[in-house]
Order: C-alpha cells, then structure tokens, then sequence
C-alpha cells in the first residue's frame, strides 16, 4: 500500500502574501487533495526581528480567502527549537558543524569566492581554526565532510525526475544564524520529517536548495520525499512576482472585492487574471 500523500505550504511572516505564494499555495494544496492526502500549514517564524503576528493573520486569512484548508491545527517554528537545537548538536557531535563569525563583508570582500545560485559561495575562512564561542557567530555545515561521510545521493522530482544531489556547489551553508537558532536549511528539514511530509511542493526557485537539503537528511537519518519544484508566476514583464518587484498583495485584492475562490480557480487554469504570466523554466 503506498504512504498517504502530505503535502504543506510554509510561508514566512515577514510581509503579506502575493500571487506568488498563492500559486504556491494552490499546488501544494491540489497536490494532496488529488490524492486523497493531507495539506499541512506551517508558519516559519524563526525570524524574531522580522516576524509579526498581523501576517499570520493575514496568511490565515489569505489561504481561507482562496479556499484553501489545511488538515491539522497550524505548526509554527518558533515552538520547535529545541527540535532544530537537537539536530544542530548532533551534527557538531560528528565534526559537521563549526561556528563562524565572518560578515557578509567578509564574505563578499573574498577575491577568489566562487558563485553559486545564491550568491558569492563561503570560502571555508573560519573552518578548522578556533573561534570564541562568546562572540557572535553562526554555524555551518562543513559539506566536504558531510558529502565524504554520506557518499552520493539522489532524490526524485515530480517535474525535474530523478536528480543526482550536488551539496558541494552550494559550499558551507549556515545551519544555525547569528540572529536566529536555526536557518531555514536545518529548519525545513528537521520540520519536513517530524511532520511527516511525503511531497515537498514549493518553487522552482528552491530547488537549488534540496541538494543542501538531501545531505542532512542523509546526516540526520531522515526519510526523504517527493519534490515538486513546480514554475513559478510572473508579471507581465515575465519577472518573478515578489514583494520586491511590487506584486499586489492578496489583501490588496479582497479589499478590492475580487472573489478568491475565483481567483483561485483562474490560477489553476491558466486564465490567470492581471496581466500575470507562468514562467516555463
């Protein structure tokens, strides 16, 4: 018999919620739904500086707006710390994690960084020296270790198929911040299978992030699912609809008496209303 499908959307509560994330919210949604599974709602509020309880009224209310509804009562990570605390130990227990108190100065001003898909690589500068464990830091995951230690890895994508994992390409990503217990890396993960979640369905923006995502899960002995990195919705000038690039907020469009369940179903279909587009890559 094949495991119930359970599938979640996990938006941070740092600013309202847009197409975008509505999109996002849809597929992950009809995800479970088409196959008679569970849809799960997680709020990922481990940005204490940045969090506000207004958007997570607002995200709640936004989804029930689409209508959209979720399974079990809502998960928020700043209830789960000590989880992400628990798996950063064990990984500093095998020689994984070291703390580091470089800047994104620091980091920018390397000459020789190589770049990623998210920017300039960390060049490995506080990775195997002492660092005061008084002073500010983050952790990192030391990813040549961790891949020597977890040998190669895959994970299947319901769009992409089969992919061979790359941890390395992405360099010694931050597990733990300065400013926050966990990173999203460790979060999401520790969280994906404490929840049970069979099928990760989240932008395609993200998907360079699985590769970083895959290795602990090798680490930590957690059970990998299904992905689905699906397109993500543009403007009409065909770039990613985002807060930065002004994107209407889905407030903006319940204050200006649009039906969400409409809106919804127009997403679904392809009649997408405003000028939006989907991205073919």
């Amino acid at each position: 018999m094949s495991k119930a499908v359970v599938t979640r959307f996990a938006p941070s509560p740092t600013g309202r919620l847009h197409a975008g994330h509505a999109f996002s919210a849809i597929q992950a949604h009809d995800r479970a739904r088409a196959s008679g599974g569970q849809f799960l709602l997680r709020i990922e509020d481990i940005d204490g500086t940045r969090s506000r309880a207004e958007h997570v009224a607002g995200i709640i209310d936004d989804l029930r707006w689409l209508g959209l509804a979720w399974d079990e009562p809502v998960v928020f990570q700043s209830q789960r710390l000590s989880l992400y605390a628990g798996a950063l130990e064990r990984l500093a227990a095998m020689g994984l994690a070291y703390r580091c108190v470089c800047t994104r100065a620091d980091i920018a001003a390397a000459a020789s960084a190589p770049h990623g898909a998210g920017g300039v690589i960390y060049p490995g500068t506080c990775r195997g020296r002492g660092v005061d464990a008084d002073a500010p830091h983050c952790w990192r995951l030391d990813m040549a270790r961790a891949v020597e230690r977890t040998g190669p890895l895959s994970w299947t994508d319901e769009i992409a198929g089969p992919v061979m994992a790359n941890p390395l390409a992405q360099g010694d990503v931050v597990i733990a911040r300065k400013d926050a217990p966990s990173s999203y890396h460790l979060s999401v993960t520790v969280d994906d299978a404490a929840q049970g979640v069979s099928h990760v369905v989240r932008g395609v923006d993200l998907f360079a992030a699985t590769h970083v995502h895959r290795v602990l899960q090798a680490l930590l002995v957690l059970p990998t699912p299904v992905y689905r990195h699906h397109p993500l919705l543009t403007g009409p000038d065909g770039q990613r609809l985002a807060k930065r690039n002004g994107a209407p907020a889905l407030a903006d469009l319940r204050a200006a008496g649009i039906d969400g369940a409409v809106f919804a179903m127009d997403l679904r279909a392809g009649r997408l209303p405003l000028g939006f587009g989907v991205a073919n890559d």
